[in-house]
C-alpha cells in the first residue's frame, strides 16, 4: 500500500468502537486489532472518536485512550485523524491539542453542535481549534449540527487558513462543483457512503468511510476505481454495495454497521445507550445484504 500524499487523502475509516458484552467497556486490545486489520486490508487510515466511534458516551479518559491506542496500533503509512467535535470551542481545541500530543497529523472538526450556530460562531470556532496547530478536516453534517457548512462558508473558512478539507455529508453532490469553484484548493474528501461514486467522479480525494469496518477490501476497490474514473469496474461494484452503503446515512447506522462487521466475522459488539439494537426487520435487511457481498 502506497502512503497517500497527504494524511486526509484515501480511504479514512470512521472505526466503529467494541465494547464487551458483559459491563460495555472499551476493548482497547479488539480495537487495536481493528485498526491493524484495517490498515492491512488496504485502507490508508482511521478516524477514532467519529459519530460512529459513539465519542458522545465516552468518558474523557476513554476518548483519550481510543486516540492513543490508534496511534499506537496504526502501522507506518496509515494516518490517524481523531474525531475531535464537542459541544464547544475550547473542548474541541483541548481534544485537538490532545491528538497533537499523541502524534495525529490532523484532526476533523465539526462546527458547535450545542446548538444553532450563526456565521460569526462557527468562524471563531474553528479559529480556536486551528490554534491547536495541526491540520483541521471540517465535517458538515447540517443533520445532527443543525449548522450547515455551506460552500460560500467554507470557501471563507479556507482562505482564512482554518481548514484543509471538508468531509461532506450533506448528501448534495452539486456542492463538489461551487466548491471547486469558490475554493479551488479545499479538498473535498467523501462523508456519506451513499455518495461514493457521485463525488468522486466531481473531484473528491479522500473517504471518510464507515462499511469498510466490515468489507475493507471491497470498499478500497470501489474507491479506487471510482476515483480513477474507471467507470466500467466502480459502477458494478457500488450497485453491489450500495443496499449497505446506503445505511451510513440512516438514523442507525452504527447499529447496521457493526451488525455488518458481525456478519462479516468482525468483533463489533453491542453500542452504548441510548443506541439500541435493530428491528428484526432491518437486521434481516443487513444480514441478507452483506452476505451476499461477501458471496461475490
Amino acid at each position: 500500500m502506497t502512503a497517500p500524499m497527504r494524511p486526509w487523502h484515501g480511504v479514512l475509516v470512521a472505526t466503529a468502537l467494541p465494547f464487551r458484552v458483559d459491563d460495555l467497556a472499551v476493548d482497547l486490545d479488539r480495537y487495536a486489532e481493528h485498526v491493524r486489520w484495517l490498515s492491512e486490508s488496504g485502507c490508508h487510515g482511521v478516524v477514532p472518536n467519529g459519530s460512529l466511534g459513539e465519542y458522545q458516551v465516552l468518558t474523557p479518559e476513554e476518548r483519550a485512550a481510543v486516540v492513543r491506542t490508534a496511534v499506537e496500533a496504526a502501522p507506518d503509512g496509515c494516518a490517524v485523524v481523531p474525531g475531535v467535535g464537542a459541544y464547544g470551542a475550547l473542548e474541541s481545541r483541548r481534544w485537538a491539542e490532545q491528538a497533537a500530543e499523541a502524534g495525529c497529523p490532523a484532526v476533523l472538526l465539526l462546527p458547535p453542535n450545542s446548538y444553532r450556530a450563526d456565521e460569526r460562531a462557527v468562524l471563531g470556532h474553528y479559529r480556536e481549534v486551528a490554534r491547536a496547530g495541526l491540520p483541521v478536516v471540517a465535517y458538515n453534517n447540517p443533520f445532527d449540527t443543525k449548522v450547515d457548512l455551506t460552500p460560500e462558508l467554507l470557501a471563507r473558512l479556507f482562505n482564512e487558513g482554518l481548514i484543509v478539507a471538508v468531509k461532506e455529508f450533506s448528501g448534495d453532490v452539486r456542492r463538489a462543483y461551487r466548491l471547486a469553484e469558490l475554493a479551488p484548493g479545499l479538498d473535498l474528501l467523501v462523508g456519506a457512503d451513499d455518495v461514493l461514486l457521485e463525488l468522486a467522479v466531481a473531484g473528491a480525494v479522500g473517504w471518510v468511510a464507515g462499511f469498510p469496518n466490515a468489507l475493507p477490501r471491497q470498499c478500497v476497490d470501489l474507491y479506487e476505481a471510482a476515483i480513477a474514473g474507471d467507470l466500467p469496474t466502480a459502477l458494478p461494484a457500488y450497485r453491489r454495495l450500495h443496499p449497505l452503503l446506503r445505511w451510513d446515512s440512516h438514523t442507525k447506522f452504527v447499529q447496521a454497521i457493526k451488525l455488518s462487521m458481525d456478519v462479516a466475522g468482525r468483533y463489533a459488539g453491542p453500542c452504548r445507550p441510548p443506541r439500541e439494537p435493530l428491528s428484526d426487520e432491518d437486521a434481516k435487511a443487513i444480514v441478507k445484504a452483506t452476505a451476499e457481498v461477501l458471496r461475490q
